[in-house]
C-alpha cells in the first residue's frame, strides 16, 4: 500500500495535475492540505472518477484538508480532541481530517504558519502542536498497537538542514527553538518520521516559494512529513519526494510525499523518488 500527503495550494486551481498525478502515482491513499474550498467547492469527481472514496473539511477560501482512498475510508474524524482554533473569539479552523483506509488510521494535517514570532498566529500554532501531541500521546497509550499515520504540511524544519540557508531564515517562524521542540515532542510522544531514512539531506525539500526563482536555485524547504506510530512505523518499506511534481505550469508550491507499507511497494517508491531526483 502507498499513502501519500501533497499540499495543493488549492484543490480547484490544481484539479488537472491532481488528476494525472493521481494517475502516474498509483497511489492508495492522499492526503491533502491547503485545499482552499468550502465542502460544497471542493472538487471531489476528480478522486471518485477514478475509485476512490474521498471525505473533506472546509469552511472557507482558506485553508481546507482532504483524504481520498481507494483501499477503503471509514470512520471520518473531523479535527482532533482538544484542537484550539484561532482569533476573538476563537474559530474552529479545517486543519485537521482523519479516515480509517485498510486499517491506518491517517489524519491530514495543516499545521498553522505562525506568520511572523510576535504574532499571535505563532502562539497559536505551538498551542495546535501542543494538543496533537497529547492526543496523539494518548490514543498510543490507549493502545500501543494503533497504526497511525500524520501526514501533512507541518510548517516546521526540524533541523538546519532542511532550509536551504539557515542565515535567511534568522528570526523567521518554521525554523525557531520552540517550533523545532514542538516537532520533537511529538515524535517523542511515539510518532516516528519515516521519509528522512529514505531520503536524506542536505538539499533535500518538500516545498519552494514561487518568488525569486527558488525552485530552479534549490532554494526549498523540507516542512511536509509523514509521522508513524510504532506498528504502522514498522511496515514502511520505502518513501520517495516527487521533486517532479514542482515543476511546470500550475504546479503547487509543495511536491507530494509518498511512503510504501508492507515491502512489495518499496520499489515503486524508489521509481517516483528516482523521477524526481
Amino acid at each position: 500500500m502507498r499513502i501519500a500527503t501533497w499540499n495543493v495550494n488549492s484543490a480547484r486551481a490544481r484539479v488537472e495535475r491532481i488528476g494525472a498525478w493521481l494517475d502516474r502515482s498509483d497511489v492508495d491513499v492522499l492526503a491533502i492540505q491547503e485545499t482552499k474550498a468550502r465542502d460544497d467547492q471542493f472538487p471531489a469527481s476528480v478522486f471518485t472518477d477514478r475509485g476512490y472514496e474521498v471525505a473533506h473539511h472546509g469552511l472557507s477560501q482558506w485553508n481546507g484538508v482532504a483524504i481520498a482512498s481507494r483501499v477503503g475510508l471509514e470512520d471520518v474524524r473531523i479535527g482532533f480532541p482538544g484542537q484550539p482554533g484561532y482569533g476573538d473569539p476563537e474559530e474552529p479552523e479545517a486543519r485537521a481530517i482523519a479516515a480509517t483506509c485498510a486499517g491506518v488510521q491517517v489524519w491530514s494535517l495543516y499545521v498553522p504558519n505562525g506568520r511572523e514570532v510576535d504574532h499571535p498566529h505563532y502562539a497559536y500554532k505551538l498551542r495546535w502542536l501542543k494538543a496533537l501531541r497529547e492526543a496523539g500521546a494518548a490514543r498510543l497509550a490507549e493502545d500501543p498497537d494503533a497504526q497511525i499515520a500524520y501526514v501533512g504540511d507541518f510548517n516546521i524544519a526540524p533541523q538546519d538542514d532542511d532550509v536551504w540557508d539557515m542565515a535567511a531564515f534568522e528570526g523567521s517562524t518554521h525554523v525557531t527553538g520552540p517550533e523545532r521542540a514542538a516537532f520533537e515532542e511529538l515524535v517523542g510522544a511515539g510518532f516516528r518520521e519515516v521519509v528522512r531514512e529514505h531520503t536524506p539531506g542536505p538539499g533535500v525539500y518538500t516545498y519552494w516559494d514561487y518568488k525569486g526563482l527558488a525552485f530552479p536555485k534549490r532554494k526549498g524547504m523540507r516542512i511536509d512529513f509523514v509521522l508513524a506510530s510504532p506498528a504502522l512505523g514498522a511496515r514502511v518499506s520505502g518513501a520517495g519526494i516527487d521533486r517532479e511534481e514542482r515543476k511546470g505550469k500550475g504546479a503547487s508550491d509543495h511536491a507530494p510525499v509518498i511512503v510504501g507499507l508492507d515491502g512489495n511497494d518499496g520499489a515503486a517508491v524508489a521509481k517516483v523518488k528516482e523521477a524526481g531526483a
